[in-house]
């Protein structure tokens, strides 16, 4: 039986340790930040999730957040823009909360 990969989308997902200062980061994070990102074109969908748990490995993920895209065309577009400029300019406001996020893109 040979088994197909079929690839649907392209996503981005943000990864952020525990915050130093979880009040201050939530704040800034939920009422500045996320809404920057949601200006963002070519989002077909969005999606914020606090880790209750993470395994296999040592660091201590705190939030994980997934911008969805309907390609790797559409996704480098976006992050071209100037909505995604702005967000990615922002995110070195959020640095004297937390740490620099793991930014991975998957397709």
């Amino acid at each position: 039986m040979t088994r197909e990969w079929i690839y649907y989308m392209a996503k981005m997902i943000i990864m952020y340790e525990q915050p130093m200062d979880k009040v201050g980061f939530e704040k800034y994070y939920f009422d500045v930040h996320v809404p920057l990102g949601k200006k963002i074109p070519n989002i077909t969908n969005n999606s914020v999730h606090h880790v209750i748990q993470s395994q296999n490995t040592n660091l201590d993920l705190y939030l994980i957040t997934v911008l969805e895209f309907e390609n790797m065309e559409k996704l480098t577009e976006a992050f071209a823009s100037p909505e995604a400029k702005a967000a990615e300019e922002d995110g070195v406001n959020l640095f004297k909360y937390v740490n620099p996020p793991i930014i991975t893109i998957v397709e």
